[in-house]
């Protein structure tokens, strides 16, 4: 296994080819945090994202964001294992469960029943639904370039690519 200054992304940063797209990042990120859903809900359910996902890139990032913002190890280690640990509450927990909806298909029906949405619905308001329905565009937007590109995990963002 390579040491980790040994990491090479596979593709180099994407910006020097469509600088467009740190404009449709910063302007994702703008609207997820618009203040109607915690930031750190955002990040619990980005980090479930890339655990579901295997991203690796992404579970590195979100945790040490999280732990940035000071969340704690039990939160942030359980958040694999959310449906039966006792750190997170309701809101958190519906959060959770619409992203691991919209991320694993679902053989018998909808993806998101109006039941789930109902719950979800019952925890945040029309625009904190669209914010976390944004927050979960905003990660699997970029999950095809943390499994394609694989920017190198724990590098800051415009470090974290080949040059």
């Amino acid at each position: 296994m390579p040491a980790q200054d040994d990491l090479r992304s596979r593709l180099p940063y994407p910006t020097q080819f469509f600088p467009e797209v740190g404009i449709i990042a910063g302007a994702m990120s703008r609207a997820v945090m618009n203040g109607s859903i915690p930031q750190i809900t955002v990040g619990l359910v980005q980090l479930r994202a890339g655990q579901i996902v295997g991203a690796t890139y992404h579970t590195v990032r979100q945790t040490g964001l999280l732990r940035k913002a000071g969340e704690t190890e039990e939160r942030i280690t359980a958040v694999a294992s959310w449906r039966d640990a006792p750190y997170f509450t309701d809101a958190e927990r519906v959060a959770l469960e619409v992203l691991e909806a919209v991320l694993t298909p679902n053989p018998f029906g909808e993806r998101v029943p109006d039941e789930l949405y109902a719950r979800a619905s019952a925890h945040y308001d029309d625009k904190a639904l669209w914010s976390l329905t944004l927050a979960i565009s905003q990660i699997c937007f970029f999950i095809p370039v943390a499994l394609i590109a694989k920017p190198i995990p724990g590098k800051p963002v415009g470090k974290n690519y080949r040059t």
